[in-house]
């Protein structure tokens, strides 16, 4: 059996970054993930899309997001169980809890942190009569390279962040970029639809709204799609193209984590914004998984609650300790395997 302080079950960035904040406070975590690496969507689905809203970071890939965020907590030694997913929690007489994974591998530990983020998802799909027939040969769910767009023509349909980011990146990348919406409002941020609007005036992006893909043709693989802008079918619009991704979202699942007695709402876990502990003691939730008053879905926002969180798990743990942490620019501190690091540095004073 695993045995460790904080078991964080998702090793996305929120995951990863509760490594760090635990390490701080000499806290051992140990990582359970069902995919076969760490870092979540940001590794799995889109590697290689641009994220805006880190700070210190005008713009830094998702799978480098992952890598610096590795490099971060590797003072720290952390244990991870990838490519297994964490299916049944048990509370043990002393407080603390076993999870065991599909695979029947046991983790023990006197806190469990979910930062499953949307847990186990699938992309909603348009409907769209012959859609799997086309199925990676020429419509794509995903963006995991974005090279595989050179000098293609393209086609996205959405009115979300996904479609708005991937429209003004594929634009130095595709011969041909048009982006449908079924409205004439985004529900991105308005930072880039201001950018999607300049990028259409400059004529780099082929913008239709209201619009919305009703047709696909091809022999065996994409050639064109049809594009209906008024209820009038025979107005329809034909355009040749190589390449249709639809970005609706992705439908979120909880899985196994749904049936562990914590209070759910919309297919999130409710949380107390105190310390984004859930209604069973010792269990949080961090992340895109949880739901409060006021949640917003965000990285940085994961990284805020990954950070309450640890604080309120070291007094659960050392119920008789106090601490006292200063600044994280300052002295050094020490791995796991009792060597100096030179980065990251703190100072931490735990007083008995």
């Amino acid at each position: 059996m695993i045995k460790t302080d904080i078991l964080i079950i998702g090793a996305g960035p929120t995951g990863l970054f509760a490594v760090f904040e635990a390490g701080l406070l000499q806290l051992k975590c140990h990582l359970i993930d069902a995919l076969p690496q760490a870092g979540g969507q940001c590794s799995e689905i889109y590697p290689k899309k641009p994220i805006y809203d880190i700070p210190g970071f005008p713009e830094v890939l998702a799978g480098d997001l992952v890598d610096n965020l590795m490099e971060q907590i590797r003072p720290f030694q952390p244990g991870f169980t990838l490519g297994e997913r964490a299916e049944t929690i048990e509370k043990l007489e002393d407080g603390s809890f076993v999870v065991t994974t599909n695979k029947g591998t046991q983790h023990n530990a006197p806190i469990v942190a979910i930062a499953g983020g949307l847990g186990s998802f699938e992309p909603r799909k348009p409907l769209l009569e012959n859609l799997g027939d086309y199925e990676d040969n020429g419509v794509s769910y995903i963006i995991k390279d974005p090279e595989a767009f050179r000098n293609k023509r393209v086609v996205i349909a959405g009115g979300g962040d996904s479609a708005l980011d991937w429209s003004i990146f594929l634009a130095d990348v595709a011969s041909e970029v048009t982006l449908v919406h079924r409205r004439n409002e985004f529900r991105g941020a308005l930072d880039s639809v201001e950018k999607v609007q300049h990028l259409k005036n400059q004529g780099n992006i082929n913008l239709i709204t209201p619009g919305e893909i009703v047709g696909l043709n091809g022999n065996g693989k994409l050639e064109s799609v049809v594009i209906r802008k008024t209820s009038n079918a025979a107005e329809d619009i034909t355009l040749d193209v190589d390449n249709f991704i639809p970005l609706f979202g992705l439908s979120p699942k909880l899985g196994p984590i749904a049936d562990w007695g914590l209070e759910i709402e919309k297919n999130a876990i409710k949380v107390d914004t105190f310390d984004y502990q859930t209604n069973v003691p010792g269990i949080y939730a961090i992340g895109d998984v949880n739901t409060y008053p006021g949640k917003l879905k965000l990285i940085l926002c994961g990284f805020h609650e990954a950070t309450l969180m640890c604080q309120s798990a070291y007094q659960r743990i050392f119920p008789d300790k106090k601490y006292v942490m200063k600044y994280t620019t300052v002295g050094g501190v020490s791995g796991f395997d009792g060597s100096k690091k030179e980065a990251p540095k703190a100072v931490i004073k735990a007083i008995d």
